[in-house]
C-alpha cells in the first residue's frame, strides 16, 4: 500500500531533508508540508494523509497539542521526528507508532513507515470485520428480510483469522459444542462459531440433522453404524469414521431412527 505522508516541522532545511530521504523509499508520496500546527490541523483534513512525520517543538501549536484536534476513524499514524529524547515516554503514551531523533538515519526511517503501514493494515482489517459483522447481524435479524417463523440457514459466516469464511451447510458434517462456541466439522475443516446449540439447531433442517447430545448434531445421511458404548450407552458411527456420543435424553429419537431405518432396509 502507498503511504500519503504529511510533513509537519517548524524548520524548513528539516522538511527539505525529510522530503530527499522520502523519495527513496518505495510506495510513499508526501502530500503537503507544514510549518506550524495550525496548517497541519488544515492539512489533514483536506488531505487526509496516512502518516503525519510531526515534530514536537513548534511555535504556537505543538505537536502534542494537534492531536487531540485530530478526530474521526480514519486519523493519520503519527511518527514523531524531534531533535529532544525526553519526549519519548509521552509520545507512546499518546499512540504514536514510532519517536524518531534528529538527525533521523535512513533505516530508521524505513522502519518506522514499515511499523506504520502494519498499524493501517491491521486497522483497516478491524474494520472490515466490524462492517461485515453488521451486514450479517443485519440480514439474519432484521424482520423485512426474514420470513416469519424459523429461518433455516443454507451457509454461515464465521469469522477465521481476521476474515469471514462462508461454510455451507451442504458441507457440514457435525456440529459440537465447546463452551460458548461450536465448532463445525466440514470435511477436514473444522470453524469455530460463537453460537450456542440450542440456536444452531433451530437454523438447521431437522430433517437433515439430528440432536444426539447435548453438545452435538450431526447430519442424518451421514450416520452409518450406531454402536452400544457399553452400560446402554450409544455411539454414532459417521461415514468419515468419528464416533460421537449419544445423551440420555437423545437416545429414544436414536433408536427410533435405528428401528425406521430396519423397517426400511427390509
Amino acid at each position: 500500500m502507498k503511504l500519503r505522508i504529511l510533513i509537519v516541522d517548524d524548520e524548513l532545511l528539516a522538511r527539505r531533508r525529510l522530503t530527499t530521504m522520502l523519495r527513496d523509499i518505495v510506495d510513499v508520496e508526501i502530500v503537503g508540508e507544514a510549518a506550524d500546527g495550525d496548517v497541519a490541523l488544515d492539512l489533514v483534513r483536506e488531505k487526509a494523509p496516512d502518516v503525519v512525520l510531526l515534530d514536537i517543538k513548534m511555535p504556537g501549536r505543538n505537536g502534542f497539542d494537534l492531536l487531540p484536534l485530530l478526530e474521526g476513524p480514519d486519523i493519520p499514524v503519527i511518527i514523531f521526528v524531534t531533535a529532544f529524547n525526553h519526549y519519548a515516554v509521552r509520545a507512546f503514551e499518546v499512540s504514536a507508532v514510532d519517536y524518531l531523533l534528529k538527525p533521523v538515519a535512513f533505516d530508521r526511517m524505513r522502519e518506522a513507515l514499515e511499523r506504520a503501514r502494519a498499524t493501517l493494515r491491521s486497522r483497516d482489517a478491524q474494520s472490515r470485520i466490524a462492517e461485515m459483522a453488521e451486514v450479517l447481524s443485519a440480514l439474519r435479524d432484521n424482520p423485512g428480510i426474514e420470513p416469519q417463523g424459523a429461518v433455516l440457514e443454507r451457509e454461515f459466516w464465521v469469522q477465521r483469522r481476521g476474515e469471514y469464511v462462508r461454510v455451507p451447510i451442504a458441507q457440514i458434517e457435525w456440529v459440537g459444542a465447546e463452551r460458548d462456541y461450536v465448532r463445525l466439522h466440514a470435511g477436514n475443516d473444522a470453524y469455530l462459531m460463537r453460537e450456542t446449540m440450542n440456536r444452531i439447531e433451530e437454523r438447521l433442517d431437522p430433517a437433515t440433522f439430528i440432536r444426539v447430545h447435548r453438545s452435538a448434531l450431526v447430519r442424518r445421511q451421514i450416520i452409518t453404524a450406531i454402536r452400544q458404548a457399553g452400560y446402554g450407552a450409544l455411539k454414532v458411527v459417521l461415514s468419515n469414521g468419528t464416533e460421537v456420543s449419544v445423551g440420555r435424553t437423545y437416545a429414544p429419537g436414536i433408536r427410533d431412527l435405528l428401528n425406521r431405518k430396519s423397517s426400511i432396509d427390509c
